[in-house]
């Protein structure tokens, strides 16, 4: 782990602390949550059997699995995380299903696949939270074939996200002012910039770098309960309120439910999320 805690430390820290083994609780809502936007990451990336593939933050290994099937045993599925509790549960689901992906727990701004390179680099959200993204990618670049690609999917901004951006809102009034943050800081609304992310890959040695955004609605919850539960545990609103009291807490917990029952549909409370499709050549 001593690439860690020289490179992406406070990230190394949160994914392999209380926001790791949180995700892997919630593994299984979260990838039914997120499963439109690894549908749309599959399609755009069109992965060729036998490809070899990089599954950059791959969490708990359901983009990795995936691949796999997609790849084929005479292919490679490989992902990488910082998180060893993710990592850990990835390869419990590979044993579990009988698949050839394999997993590295390491910091992807440092892992060295140059010897051995890939002819596809993916990702589901897991790009936007490098230190040096610059310097990252360039490492990523070397781990690429010549004729490598890369495709990756990340937010565009917080107010058109609103699966994040209205419980966080409705909770706001009932907290302390919150200092500005820098909107270019590693976390998921780094990349929401199309010219900066365009100058990141640029910088890095890519090519051909484009742009297609995807949008499709969030089932944060199946109920107002559900929905609830994910807002408070998961997120921004889970960081602003993780030094709280329990009556803070409380208090919000009403004002955001309220709020997530204005969009409760026959399918769950349902908001808006809205992506990047990136990609781009060696």
């Amino acid at each position: 782990m001593s690439e860690q805690k020289t490179a992406n430390a406070e990230q190394s820290e949160a994914w392999n602390g209380a926001t790791g083994v949180k995700w892997v609780r919630y593994q299984d809502r979260l990838d039914t949550m997120l499963a439109p936007f690894a549908v749309a990451l599959f399609s755009a990336a069109n992965l060729s059997h036998s490809d070899k593939t990089l599954d950059i933050g791959c969490g708990c290994g359901i983009t990795t699995l995936e691949a796999a099937k997609l790849v084929g045993t005479q292919g490679r599925a490989h992902g990488i995380d910082l998180s060893a509790p993710m990592t850990g549960r990835a390869r419990e689901r590979a044993t579990a299903l009988g698949s050839h992906a394999t997993f590295d727990v390491a910091d992807a701004s440092a892992r060295d696949y140059s010897a051995d390179p890939f002819d596809h680099l993916i990702s589901r959200f897991g790009v936007m939270f490098f230190d040096d993204p610059v310097g990252a990618f360039k490492n990523l670049r070397r781990a690429l074939k010549p004729t490598g690609r890369l495709t990756f999917v990340c937010w565009r901004s917080m107010p058109e996200n609103s699966w994040l951006a209205a419980p966080t809102r409705a909770a706001l009034p009932l907290l302390p002012p919150q200092p500005k943050g820098d909107p270019f800081a590693p976390g998921p609304f780094a990349f929401a910039d199309q010219n900066r992310v365009t100058g990141i890959l640029s910088d890095a040695g890519f090519n051909n770098v484009s742009f297609t955004p995807y949008d499709t609605p969030v089932i944060l919850g199946r109920s107002v309960e559900e929905a609830l539960d994910q807002a408070m545990q998961i997120g921004p609103l889970a960081r602003l309120l993780a030094e709280h009291d329990d009556a803070t807490k409380k208090r919000v917990s009403d004002v955001v439910a309220a709020e997530l029952a204005k969009f409760l549909t026959p399918q769950g409370v349902s908001l808006a999320g809205a992506t990047w499709i990136v990609q781009a050549t060696a």
